[in-house]
């Protein structure tokens, strides 16, 4: 039913997009000097790479807020104004915006659609347990991964509008300069970490890139997206997994139901093993707009403070 219920989001998605096509605002071909480009993205971590080598020479419109799971997405009424106004639209790819990949599809043939983490190499993509022809979308999580994604929205934007080249250049290599930054400041947290300590459990499996770039074992109950089911059993593989390795804690997701890491614990402490939650982590959205959190490197931050905290 759930699949269903995006299918039909998908469609009615589309139908109404090809009745607003007739409601073009007239100035979008022309960009004066004074006119901002302006950006639709997908996710607050696509967003964010936009308006930091943007500046004051883009606006932009994030479609999926804070607590909110690409995986299941289903666009509103009022993404199609954002869509349509936008004179390019960013979004992370590798199929994390589920249905939505199929609607960029078709708006591709009007103005830029970029999917960002689909610039990373083949080679360097986590694929699929369950199928070698999907990869791992969760790329952000690798700060060395993400730089790719930083040079392609650069590159877009300058093919956009090549008057500001130089801005856009400075900016997007300030920002690799503080992605690199980070990536530093999570193998010194982490090296603290005792080895037999570094598991990192989950409610799905979304730090794929995260365990490999610091050397952490990475378990999530659901798989790579949210939309796919878990039942009894793989509550008890996990419990297992959590007694015999006598992990300590365990963490939530600001965009994934408490319930199902819920009863992960639950199932620990039946079986004579106490398991804490070890803190609230960003995977799939970031924190509200305007905190430390809202950004993407407040957000890796806060990550890397509270996975330290419990794991040590």
């Amino acid at each position: 039913m759930k699949k269903l219920a995006v299918m039909i989001g998908a469609f009615l998605f589309i139908l109404l997009l090809a009745g607003c096509q007739s409601e073009k605002s007239s100035s979008s071909g022309d960009k004066g000097e004074d006119k901002k480009v302006k950006i639709t993205a997908t996710t607050g971590q696509v967003a964010d790479i936009a308006k930091s080598i943007g500046g004051d020479k883009v606006t932009v419109e994030a479609l999926m807020g804070p607590g909110v799971d690409p995986h299941l997405y289903q666009p509103s009424q009022g993404d199609i104004k954002k869509i349509q106004e936008a004179d390019i639209i960013l979004y992370n790819g590798l199929h994390l915006e589920g249905k939505m990949g199929d609607i960029f599809e078709r708006i591709q043939k009007e103005k830029p659609v970029v999917p960002v983490g689909e610039s990373i190499p083949k080679e360097k993509l986590i694929k699929s347990a369950d199928d070698a022809k999907i990869y791992d979308p969760h790329v952000w999580f690798d700060p060395e991964l993400w730089v790719y994604a930083v040079k392609e929205t650069k590159e877009e934007l300058v093919k956009l509008d090549p008057s500001h080249k130089g801005e856009y250049e400075k900016n997007a290599e300030q920002y690799i300069e503080e992605l690199n930054k980070v990536k530093k400041e999570a193998e010194e947290k982490f090296v603290e970490i005792p080895k037999e300590r570094r598991v990192l459990v989950t409610a799905h499996d979304a730090f794929g890139y995260f365990g490999k770039a610091y050397s952490m074992d990475v378990m999530g109950l659901q798989g790579l997206s949210t939309d796919s089911e878990y039942g009894l059993k793989d509550v008890q593989n996990l419990v297992n997994t959590l007694v015999d390795k006598k992990i300590k804690a365990v963490f939530i997701e600001s965009s994934v139901s408490k319930k199902s890491i819920n009863a992960v614990v639950e199932g620990a402490k039946k079986a004579g093993h106490n398991v804490k939650i070890g803190g609230e982590l960003y995977s799939d959205a970031m924190g509200e707009e305007g905190t430390e959190e809202g950004t993407y490197i407040g957000m890796y931050r806060h990550n890397i403070e509270q996975i330290s905290k419990a794991l040590k």
